[in-house]
């Protein structure tokens, strides 16, 4: 096993293959029909992804005296509205959440398989899906239980910056230590689930394994090749820059009709397709370079994947 030549491992090689599947998928030949399903796979896979940018902060703060007293005199109803709305929200942000972990598993299978298909695969890979979104929710309650300590912590550090009359140097200390550990958290989450999305949906794929048992056999390979993956996921930036230059362009050289044909629900993903198509081929291509057992492009061992299944 050691003595096995290890395997030409490139982060540009598979976008020019990505490329290649992309047209193979979408314009060989063109087909309306087919961009509009494999583009409703892409919808639900993305679902609820992207957010708009906040609105506008106000100037100043306001009387924190009277705010009080006004939100302490309307907690009969402010509390059970708050939490009615806060129910909804997160009762929304769940289901969105199962469609996107169906999405994701339809979606590649469209690439994978060149097939433009919804009602197999949303009914093939229901198990796979549901322990996706599982895995999902278990990685939400995490995240809160590291995030809501740490907007205390900004909390109580700014309350009293703000309302001190002069800015003291150790609060400089304070702040960049708080967003050094901010910024690390949210790092962590990020590759989790970009990694999640990118490499262990299609080792899940693959040998129809639950997303945990996928995540075990994926950390072997990251264990093993640290550096390598480091690098995708710098290079994986630099097209996501070259990616969002490229609509940019597109929608300043259209005079902004672009945006609003990006905008509209549905339409916009079929618009984006070709983009969408090319990223998810991309990562899958990259991670097959590690091996035929790694190819959701290739039948794998059925028999070792049936026995996983069981596990």
């Amino acid at each position: 096993m050691n003595g096995a030549p290890q395997p030409q491992i490139s982060v540009i090689g598979p976008v020019g293959q990505a490329i290649e599947k992309t047209r193979q998928i979408l314009f060989s030949p063109f087909d309306f029909g087919r961009w509009f399903t494999i583009g409703f796979c892409a919808w639900l896979a993305f679902l609820g992804e992207g957010g708009g940018t906040g609105g506008g902060g106000r100037q100043g703060f306001p009387n924190m005296r009277e705010a009080r007293h006004w939100i302490e005199s309307n907690l009969y109803w402010l509390l059970p509205v708050g939490l009615t709305v806060l129910a909804i929200l997160v009762a929304i942000g769940v289901v969105l959440l199962w469609l996107r972990s169906r999405g994701k598993f339809m979606f590649l299978y469209c690439v994978a398989k060149n097939k433009a298909e919804v009602a197999y695969p949303w009914k093939e890979y229901a198990n796979e899906a549901n322990s996706l979104f599982l895995f999902k929710i278990a990685l939400w309650l995490v995240s809160m239980v590291c995030f809501i300590p740490m907007v205390i912590a900004w909390i109580v550090v700014i309350i009293p910056i703000t309302r001190a009359e002069r800015f003291f140097p150790a609060a400089v200390g304070i702040i960049l230590g708080l967003s050094l550990i901010t910024l690390a958290v949210v790092i962590v989450f990020a590759i989790v689930v970009k990694f999640t999305e990118h490499f262990v949906v299609p080792a899940m794929f693959i040998y129809r394994i639950r997303c945990v048992e996928a995540w075990k056999r994926f950390l072997e390979l990251l264990k093993a090749n640290v550096g390598r993956f480091v690098l995708f996921v710098l290079f994986a930036i630099v097209l996501n820059i070259a990616i969002s230059t490229l609509i940019l362009v597109v929608v300043l050289g259209t005079c902004c009709t672009a945006c609003c044909v990006l905008a509209l629900p549905y339409i916009g993903t079929v618009a984006l397709l070709p983009i969408l198509v090319f990223q998810r081929s991309y990562s899958a291509l990259y991670l097959a370079q590690y091996g035929p057992q790694w190819d959701v492009f290739t039948e794998v061992q059925k028999s070792e994947s049936a026995s996983a299944g069981n596990v």
